[in-house]
């Protein structure tokens, strides 16, 4: 895999679930069968799909367009506070809501501002296969476990950890080969916040000073 873990990372919590193929038998997988967790993988992808393949000559020209359009989805469907004090991990104990929520829009944004653009390059005939869906210990939700599938290249292992919030299905983490947002977030930010406050952080994502980053395989 080529691209930056962080452009995938973005792609599938956006692309979750794009028209699904079959489990083993090749049939299509079913809200019933994989659940309401999974339905919600398959409902978004096809959404976000249909409609980047609609607009895509507009997001080329329009790129606040297609900022637009990525923070609406990214929004619909990620947990971002949920997931921004796991990324925060003991630096967020004790921590306000108002101050979660401002590292969580920093670290958002910096990452659509990255990365969001590639969402462009992706090919037009992605796929996933859902592999599973089983409960995460401690009722803290499912783990939708699928594969990614590409034209012309192997197969991308990718799992959607996702919590019930208020009646919805969130995710909450994306593992991309077995790499968790979560904690290459944590691990990247662990040094700045032991020597910065959080607002101190999340002011240096939106100036950026900071930026979110990870390696490339």
């Amino acid at each position: 895999m080529k691209k930056s873990l962080l452009s995938l990372f973005i792609a599938s919590a956006l692309l979750a679930g794009a028209p699904i193929l079959a489990s083993a038998q090749g049939k299509p997988a079913t809200a019933t069968a994989q659940g309401s967790a999974s339905k919600l993988v398959l409902d978004n992808s096809t959404r976000v799909l249909t409609t980047l393949e609609q607009r895509r000559p507009e997001f080329r020209k329009d790129r606040g367009a297609l900022k637009r359009f990525i923070e609406s989805e990214f929004t619909r469907v990620f947990d971002q506070n949920y997931a921004a004090r796991l990324v925060l991990g003991v630096h967020g104990r004790g921590a306000s809501d108002a101050d979660v929520k401002v590292f969580a829009e920093a670290l958002s944004d910096n990452l659509m501002s990255r990365y969001g653009n590639s969402l462009l390059d992706f090919n037009q005939k992605l796929r996933v296969r859902v592999k599973s869906e089983t409960s995460l210990p401690g009722n803290r939700g499912v783990r939708v476990s699928t594969e990614l599938l590409r034209a012309g290249g192997e197969p991308i292992p990718v799992d959607y950890l996702m919590r019930n919030v208020g009646g919805q299905w969130k995710i909450f983490d994306v593992m991309v080969e077995g790499i968790s947002y979560v904690q290459t977030f944590r691990n990247q930010f662990d040094g700045p916040l032991r020597q910065k406050s959080i607002p101190q952080v999340a002011a240096e994502l939106r100036s950026g000073k900071v930026k979110a980053d990870a390696p490339v395989n």
